[in-house]
């Protein structure tokens, strides 16, 4: 049941989804024979509009991006000596690999890049890819063992990799992979994941007795002075704007859960 409502996010907390229902019920009130609710109803259109407009300009998705991001948490400052790094998945695009037959992927991607970065400069020992199928569409695959074949490509030797493929979202990850965490017996353990995933990825491991070191990586949001111009309403600001409030919900309903601290 969690998995299926943390998937159902997406829609719940989708301002085009908001707009359009606003939209919708403004579209009704010159059918309702009710004169006080079609007075009512008549302002829905426009307010579905603004709400659209609001979360689809870059001042507000660049603000919401922030939130999540701020203070990007890393405790790595590039020495070496780690047992392992701990590699959360999401990195994927399982339709397009679906349909294209080849690894595709999405902007995540830098949590895949700073495990190649670490593995090549011998600053761990063991790279453990967490990740299994958690896309419900047809086609989709696990994602660890993509992960895996992809760094065997770029020439890591594959005794360093280690999968876990059995999670489908991040309280998953931290629970199977801290599992193969205490079998190992790792001392030194290091986390990656993107700045605005990091809190509730952490949070996960430390309500599970575990303080791994973290480096968030895949820095979205800015502090550069808007201009007239980023007024202008942006499809990519709306898709930023919803994953941000997404992730923002997801951290309510973790801690609410008891599956963070």
């Amino acid at each position: 049941m969690f998995f299926l409502l943390s998937k159902s996010l997406d829609v719940l907390l989708s301002p085009l989804c908001w707009a359009l229902f606003l939209v919708s019920l403004g579209s009704l009130a010159p059918r309702l024979r009710r004169p006080h609710l079609a007075r009512r109803l008549r302002f829905s259109t426009p307010a579905g509009l603004l709400l659209l407009y609001i979360f689809s300009i870059d001042p507000v998705s660049n603000a919401l991006w922030r939130a999540t991001e701020a203070p990007p948490l890393t405790s790595f400052r590039g020495e070496g000596g780690y047992d392992a790094v701990i590699v959360l998945g999401g990195m994927l695009d399982d339709r397009a690999m679906a349909t294209f037959g080849r690894a595709s992927y999405n902007d995540n991607v830098d949590r895949l890049l700073a495990a190649h970065e670490l593995l090549r400069a011998d600053k761990v020992r063991f790279a453990l890819l967490s990740g299994g199928d958690g896309d419900p569409a047809p086609g989709s695959t696990d994602e660890a063992l993509v992960l895996k074949k992809q760094l065997e490509a770029w020439g890591v030797d594959p005794a360093r990799l280690l999968v876990e493929s059995k999670s489908r979202n991040t309280r998953e990850n931290a629970v199977e992979s801290a599992a193969i965490w205490r079998e190992r017996g790792w001392s030194r353990v290091l986390l990656v994941t993107s700045a605005f995933h990091m809190p509730r990825a952490l949070g996960c491991f430390r309500a599970l007795g575990l303080e791994p070191d973290t480096w968030a990586v895949d820095l979205r949001s800015d502090q550069v002075p808007r201009g007239v111009v980023d007024l202008l309403p942006r499809t990519r600001s709306l898709h930023m704007s919803s994953a941000a409030l997404r992730e923002l919900a997801g951290r309510l309903i973790y801690r609410a859960r008891g599956y963070t601290r």
